[in-house]
């Protein structure tokens, strides 16, 4: 009932804006694709999107939008973090049902890695979602030891379960063995269902624990290519730390998704059913936008040199991949969405104050300690980018409220992006945005025994935390900028058109099974949270 339903709003809804798109017209059967192709380019903000197609009316991004429908008022979850937002495109939940709050998290429900006595350990453990599980975190493959890195990388391994450490995963009380990131997520995904459906999936991504993608329940991504993005790069630094090996680091990606369009595995060497669901992240955009070597934007928010040069960068891949859907006959039959995980944050300039928030956790705990010798450590963990999450050892409202206390008394002088003195007050927070004990549980939406919500979120307007001047824009946050992403969608049925109503990136899981026709309702969070597809 609930396709019907949809189909029938959505002829309503075309019929009244004169909008040729799925589901459109008299009688006409909803149109479905064979094969999405998902494309997340990682900080890019709605507003980069609109500026780079309206100056570069040839690109492939503006070729796309000519034929797509663009959803302008599309965010993504708050914290709007890789993990919690990739969750919302695969899953169609927020995490109050996905359970993944961040990429570095705190569970109260689990022991902390390599846990051997499991009857008399302390509940409570951090959950790292990042290089640090790898096997071997310096190496692009993750440890699985192959030659001729970095070249040889499409020779890595399509399930990265492989090239994680089990001593560095937290420890389910109940069974007394690490947990995989993938048995962590809390719900299904859309590789799930595809996969159940009997059809192929595939995905790359920047870490080995993106293992997670497969979903509770076990292996439902076929081929999984996911080169460690934190490891050295030929220069010997992180390929994070070089607008060119960021680059260079995707292109890796791009040739997976190539081949795989070309009917061969990630690799190119083995003969492969194209993928019904597959895609990619990119990472080119997110790191420029961090590193100061960029300058970031200009003052009046457009991208600079350096940015300018990575939209291109990610646009020739864009063109690759159409250029392939073409040769390989594929083009009348593939949905292509385009999004983000995440924005980042500050797009201008002048907004940007950067704090260390290491004296702010040591003045809390040094403060809380003074009055509870017995627990002298209130910050059980802290994840700060662009806000603020922690996790408390004591969770009752006097504790709670005594840290949004001492967040909002903390003040101090940062950096500016010069590098130059800059003060700040309230830890540099937003002051309408902090929330501690049952007003973060309501924030989120979450239950109030849920064992992994923060204890403490507080958003910014500009503010990165960060030790250092290494960086002049993150992510992780509630900002606007953090979560107002691109939403394009291409496929048979679609004209182009926009959509100004405010979505939700959640709404792309249950929206890439109605273009393959399946059933959206296979998703265990479009069903615990109601989550629609997108709408026209």
């Amino acid at each position: 009932m609930r396709k019907v339903g949809y189909r029938l709003a959505a002829a309503g809804a075309c019929a009244a804006m004169g909008l040729a798109v799925a589901g459109c017209g008299s009688g006409d059967a909803v149109k479905h694709d064979e094969h999405v192709l998902l494309l997340s380019i990682d900080g890019m903000h709605e507003s980069d999107l609109a500026d780079y197609v309206a100056a570069h009316p040839d690109s492939a991004l503006a070729k796309l939008a000519a034929r797509g429908a663009q959803y302008t008022n599309a965010q993504s979850p708050a914290p709007a973090d890789s993990f919690p937002g990739l969750m919302a495109l695969l899953t169609g939940g927020s995490p109050k049902t996905t359970g993944v709050y961040y990429d570095d998290t705190w569970a109260r429900d689990l022991l902390p890695e390599a846990t051997k006595d499991c009857a008399t350990a302390k509940k409570g453990a951090q959950v790292p979602l990042t290089e640090e599980i790898d096997k071997k975190t310096d190496d692009l493959d993750g440890g699985q030891g192959l030659s001729g890195l970095p070249g040889g990388i499409l020779a890595m391994t399509d399930d990265p379960s492989a090239v994680l450490d089990e001593s560095k995963l937290p420890v389910d009380p109940a069974t007394c063995k690490p947990i995989s990131p993938s048995d962590y997520l809390k719900v299904n995904t859309v590789f799930s269902v595809v996969h159940a459906a009997g059809q192929r999936t595939a995905w790359s991504d920047k870490h080995p624990a993106y293992q997670i993608v497969n979903g509770k329940g076990g292996r439902s991504v076929d081929d999984l290519f996911t080169p460690e993005i934190d490891s050295k790069s030929p220069n010997g630094a992180a390929w994070t730390k070089d607008l060119d090996a960021v680059k260079q680091y995707d292109t890796y990606k791009a040739d997976a998704i190539v081949n795989e369009i070309g009917g061969k595995d990630h690799s190119g060497t083995k003969q492969a059913a194209v993928p019904a669901l597959f895609g990619m992240n990119f990472q080119a955009l997110s790191v420029t936008q961090k590193l100061p070597a960029s300058k970031g934007y200009t003052a009046d928010g457009k991208p600079g040199a350096a940015l300018s040069a990575s939209l291109d960068f990610v646009d020739q891949q864009l063109g690759r991949f159409v250029g392939a859907l073409d040769k390989a006959g594929l083009t009348g039959k593939t949905t292509i969405v385009l999004t983000a995980k995440h924005g980042q944050s500050p797009i201008k300039p002048d907004a940007l104050t950067r704090v260390d928030d290491k004296p702010l956790i040591d003045a809390v705990n040094k403060d809380w300690a003074a009055t509870h010798p017995d627990n002298p450590k209130l910050i059980a963990h802290s994840l700060d980018d662009a806000a603020l999450l922690w996790w408390l050892t004591d969770r009752s409202p006097e504790a709670t409220a005594f840290a949004k206390r001492k967040v909002l008394e903390f003040n101090g002088t940062g950096t500016d992006i010069n590098g130059n003195p800059k003060p700040f007050t309230a830890s540099g927070v937003d002051q309408n945005q902090v929330y501690a004990g049952a007003d973060a549980v309501q924030y989120f939406g979450a239950a109030t025994d849920d064992p992994r919500v923060p204890d403490l979120f507080a958003g910014t307007n500009g503010t990165v935390y960060t030790a250092g001047k290494s960086k002049i824009a993150e992510h992780g946050g509630s900002s606007p900028e953090d979560r107002n992403v691109p939403l394009l969608i291409v496929g048979s049925g679609i004209t182009k058109h926009a959509v100004a109503d405010q979505v939700s990136t959640t709404q792309v899981a249950p929206t890439i099974l109605d273009r393959l026709g399946l059933d959206p309702h296979k998703l265990d969070a479009v069903n615990l949270e109601h989550t629609a597809t997108l709408p026209s």
